[in-house]
């Protein structure tokens, strides 16, 4: 494989010295970009590019033609396993995902099986093989999942939901029936990631979008242990290095101490916790990634930076930050407003890595 020409995003994670704070974006090749939408046009819908390995490519790469980032993320989709198990995923104008065949009963869930990567979900590891080919080393490609529990919420629900009714009521009348479908969310997962590290990926992020709608006792039960069972079962290296992993639970700021001892790399943190208080709870166990409010993009230049460095002071000195949203980037964000953080981030953490050798 190609040599890496910028791996400060893998340091980072791996809690290694870096020269700058690396930097990426959720969602950074999505709809705010006019070229995202040029090309989702020319697909002629999201899942028609999704499945075209060549669009998924370009939109992958748009980002960083703009921008000095430090990653790239595989463009797709969390929802492309419960499509693979059957369910047929189609997304409805201006309403987001939906399942015409949603999970209603103990035989739905029983009916599941494992999907094989390399064959209901080839296109996304030859989207992969392709931008890791496109990449040429010129940044690391960052493979990524849904989390088994946030999986299941669409798969219960058969959609977005606010209300969580559907989902909760299974797991709370029929936690066998709940449990049996995540242990078959977590083994395709584990299967789906470790083909995406095989085809060229080289760090995984676990998308728990869901979990922080749990009680603690239940994100424990049912998001959590889950997530434990496939950092267990992750291939960890790979043409001769790490694969870092990155779990992210939205809304699970009081649980990153518990996730830090699932094994994994790195935490996302989203935006309602200070990262000097997840860095004080995680110690120097794991990697830290995040965790700017995405809304601070609307605003004018000055203040953007201004945000930046008050994410960067509060992360402090050392090793094993990697900068990024709270979540992901919004659509309507002037994208010369990305510019202005990007650089911001590159520009105002030399001096948090001046002394490499501090001790965290």
């Amino acid at each position: 494989m190609t040599e890496l020409k910028n791996d400060r995003f893998l340091k980072a994670l791996l809690r290694e010295p870096v020269d700058i704070t690396p930097v990426w974006m959720m969602r950074q090749a999505g709809r705010y970009l006019p070229e995202y939408r040029a090309t989702r046009e020319k697909a002629g819908s999201f899942m028609d590019l999704c499945m075209n390995p060549e669009l998924a490519c370009e939109v992958t790469i748009q980002p960083l033609e703009r921008y000095p980032l430090d990653a790239a993320i595989l463009f797709s989709d969390i929802l492309t396993i419960p499509d693979a198990m059957g369910l047929e995923l189609r997304f409805a104008q201006g309403e987001g995902p939906k399942f015409d065949k949603p999970l209603t009963c103990k035989a739905d869930v029983d009916a599941l099986g494992v999907p094989d990567p390399e064959g209901e979900l080839k296109y996304v590891m030859d989207a992969v093989r392709t931008i890791r080919k496109e990449l040429a080393g010129r940044v690391p490609l960052i493979g990524f999942s849904g989390s088994p529990w946030t999986l299941a919420t669409y798969m219960v629900e058969g959609g977005s939901t606010k209300e969580f009714g559907k989902v909760k009521g299974m797991m709370f009348d029929e936690p066998q029936t709940m449990h049996k479908l995540l242990d078959t969310l977590a083994q395709s997962v584990t299967s789906y990631l470790n083909a995406q590290i095989a085809a060229g990926a080289q760090a995984v992020m676990i998308f728990d979008t869901w979990g922080g709608v749990l009680t603690p006792r239940d994100y424990k039960e049912f998001s959590l242990r889950y997530m434990q069972q496939i950092v267990d079962g992750l291939t960890r290296e790979n043409d001769g290095r790490k694969v870092p992993v990155v779990l992210f639970s939205k809304g699970g700021g009081g649980w990153l101490k518990e996730m830090a001892q699932t094994g994994c790399d790195a935490l996302g943190v989203d935006w309602t916790l200070d990262l000097a208080d997840a860095r004080a709870m995680v110690g120097d166990q794991v990697a830290l990634q995040g965790n700017m409010d995405p809304s601070i993009l609307y605003a004018k230049p000055e203040r953007i930076e201004q945000e930046v460095k008050t994410v960067l002071q509060s992360y402090g000195k050392g090793n094993g930050h990697v900068f990024n949203l709270g979540h992901g980037i919004h659509q309507h964000i002037n994208p010369d407003n990305v510019g202005v953080f990007v650089n911001a981030v590159h520009e105002h953490s030399v001096k948090y890595h001046e002394e490499s050798s501090v001790e965290r």
